[in-house]
């Protein structure tokens, strides 16, 4: 069978006058006689009973009519997924992400890739950053939003946000008098932070951060999750330095100070192994696009507390 053939039927048996049939089709009446005889003859079945004065679907063809029209409407889904996948529409990506993008950074690329490209599905994974490297290489991911830096990872990697440190702190503690905390204040308080087997780049930078200003932070506890680490820091258990935008989802009874870092920041970086596809191609512009949005944000913001 071949799909004008079917077309031919549909709309003969929806109108069941080759006059109008015709017209719609945009085709001739011979043109149209010639496709149904065709089909039939493909089928080996009688569609239409016709004469000269009406034409009516015969009870065989009353049951091919809506096999009919579902074949045409998947013909038609089949021809519209191509299209939107050769312009990268459409699809599913896998993308992991260090939870501290999850109170802004996360949120906003979602919302621009559904207004933007509601029929690409995004795989959303929480993972540390050597694990997301990993699955990147395995070819288990498409992309990962990573804590950098990191080192010799062997993938492609743009650098999409940079964040200043913050202390977060119980809202009664002496340190959240403070308007900025500086990496001396810190001295006498053990601080939690994230393990180094999760991001060591960050890690590691921090702090020769704290010892570029003559002072060893003192860790409390080695954490695998910022989550994690503000529920005790809400029950009173402690105090943590973490990067900005963590600190935009604190819970209750803890609030935040900027730390004294200087320059410092650390980023987070958009890795892949490669764009070789529409669907992919897309999201990085979009992340980019919603990358430099926030950043712009984050600098024209002046460094202010947060309770």
């Amino acid at each position: 069978m071949e799909l004008k053939h079917l077309r031919a039927f549909v709309a003969l048996a929806e109108e069941l006058h080759f006059g109008r049939a015709a017209e719609r089709l945009c085709i001739v009446q011979p043109a149209l006689s010639m496709q149904i005889k065709a089909l039939e003859a493909d089928l080996g079945v009688r569609l239409f009973e016709r004469d000269r004065h009406r034409v009516a679907l015969s009870d065989t063809g009353a049951v091919f009519l809506p096999e009919a029209r579902a074949t045409l409407h998947q013909a038609a889904r089949a021809e519209q997924t191509a299209r939107l996948s050769a312009r990268g529409e459409i699809g599913t990506l896998r993308v992991a992400f260090v939870s501290s993008v999850l109170p802004r950074l996360l949120p906003e690329l979602m919302r621009r890739m559904h207004a933007r490209y509601p029929m690409i599905a995004l795989e959303l994974k929480d993972m540390p950053t050597p694990v997301q490297i990993a699955a990147l290489h395995d070819g288990k991911l498409d992309f990962g939003l990573i804590r950098l830096p990191v080192s010799g990872a062997g993938v492609e990697i743009r650098v999409v946000m940079e964040e200043r440190f913050v202390v977060a702190v119980p809202e009664h503690h002496t340190l959240a008098r403070k308007a900025q905390i500086r990496p001396a204040d810190l001295r006498g308080h053990p601080a939690f932070v994230l393990a180094r087997r999760y991001a060591p780049g960050l890690y590691d930078e921090m702090l020769v951060a704290f010892r570029q200003q003559r002072v060893s932070l003192e860790i409390a506890a080695e954490l695998g999750e910022y989550t994690t680490m503000l529920a005790l820091i809400s029950a009173g258990l402690g105090i943590g330095v973490i990067p900005q935008h963590a600190a935009m989802a604190l819970p209750p009874k803890v609030v935040a100070r900027p730390l004294d870092l200087r320059d410092h920041r650390t980023g987070i970086g958009l890795a892949w192994r490669d764009l070789d596809t529409p669907a992919k191609r897309v999201f990085a512009q979009v992340m980019e696009e919603c990358a430099q949005e926030v950043q712009a944000a984050d600098d024209s913001s002046p460094s202010k507390s947060v309770a």
